[in-house]
């Protein structure tokens, strides 16, 4: 029997018609990590405690789902979804999520809103949380993320915005967490573009107390303000922060090697760029750098030959998979402490 019980009791705490009846019969970890109503467009909007919530949320859902217990915590709540970037991962995780956590999601790219038309970004989320239970908020730009979280009343996650993509970091963590155990031992190196991902790794990673060395061209390392919150969060976890310009140093004992792609979402092509992080290319010398049994991390999409060696992407130490399969609960663990 699973700590949430069989499927016949599930649908016993449900048939007096109490919406609340499944929440009360959530195990008590999860139930004490709620986080009813909490929007996340930040990775500094969840406490070290909520993200500790919300990996142990996620790993009991896998096992959930690897057992094939039904978990249907979230029927008849909906998720609305509005996205300006393509997507595979968040997309899926979060409409597969909704529906295996028994509710059911919508979906609206933006030049199907009235936004083209010049519905503001507050006018539409007001609207919005009159018909849904919570919004995926895809933006290319952060702040109007932020504009059209203001004028919501139900939670906004953040799907990606060119500052910050926590439940991609978020993940990250929970794979590192379910590979190596205590994450306060472990040291993650960085190679490449200083940008959204990188930012939330420094930021969700210092806070849950693992170490993090960052490799950037200098004019493309992470934004100061960014550091200097990962670093007062490094501080109070234990945790340190490292910047340099040369890969190899990042590596060196490192437990994993991540990297994302040269160019991000949105970004037109700059040659510039793509000659300055030409050299931070995580190839097989890189990961020699690392420990004997470090990992390769990567968000995905790769481009093979840019950011990555295709020996080591396809290699026997890379997880980029399991991190792929990890967006999913944990984007179920954020919908259900929230929505639930």
């Amino acid at each position: 029997m699973s700590a949430l019980g069989s499927a016949e009791e599930l649908k016993r705490a449900g048939s007096d018609g109490d919406e609340t009846a499944g929440i009360a019969a959530l195990p008590d970890f999860v139930a004490t990590a709620r986080l009813p109503g909490r929007s996340v467009l930040a990775d500094t909007d969840l406490t070290a405690a909520a993200i500790a919530g919300l990996l142990a949320t996620a790993a009991w859902l896998k096992e959930q789902r690897r057992q094939g217990e039904p978990h249907p915590y979230l029927a008849g709540k909906t998720l609305g979804m509005i996205f300006q970037h393509p997507s595979t991962r968040t997309r899926n995780a979060f409409q597969a999520g909704m529906e295996q956590l028994g509710g059911h999601a919508t979906f609206l790219g933006t030049h199907e809103l009235q936004l083209t038309r010049g519905e503001t970004l507050a006018d539409t989320a007001a609207i919005m949380s009159r018909y849904v239970d919570g919004i995926a908020a895809r933006f290319a730009i952060h702040d109007d993320l932020v504009q059209f979280a203001a004028g919501a009343s139900v939670p906004v996650y953040n799907a990606l915005t060119e500052v910050y993509h926590p439940i991609e970091a978020l993940s990250d963590v929970l794979t590192l967490q379910e590979r190596f155990g205590d994450l306060s031992r472990l040291r993650l190196a960085y190679v490449g573009d200083g940008n959204n991902v990188c930012h939330s790794l420094l930021l969700s990673g210092a806070a849950m107390g693992l170490s993090l060395a960052v490799a950037s061209p200098v004019a493309y390392q992470p934004r100061t303000d960014v550091l200097a919150n990962a670093r007062a969060l490094a501080a109070a976890s234990g945790a340190t922060i490292t910047l340099t310009d040369d890969p190899l140093l990042a590596a060196d004992g490192a437990d994993a090697i991540y990297t994302d792609a040269h160019e991000s979402m949105g970004e037109e092509n700059d040659p510039a760029k793509e000659a300055a992080l030409a050299p931070y290319r995580v190839t097989e010398a890189v990961m020699a750098a690392a420990k004997s049994a470090a990992v390769f991390m990567h968000c995905l999409p790769i481009h093979r030959g840019q950011e990555v060696d295709e020996a080591v992407v396809d290699g026997p130490r890379s997880i980029v998979f399991e991190q792929a399969e990890n967006r999913l609960h944990m984007h179920k663990a954020l919908l259900l402490l929230t929505m639930g």
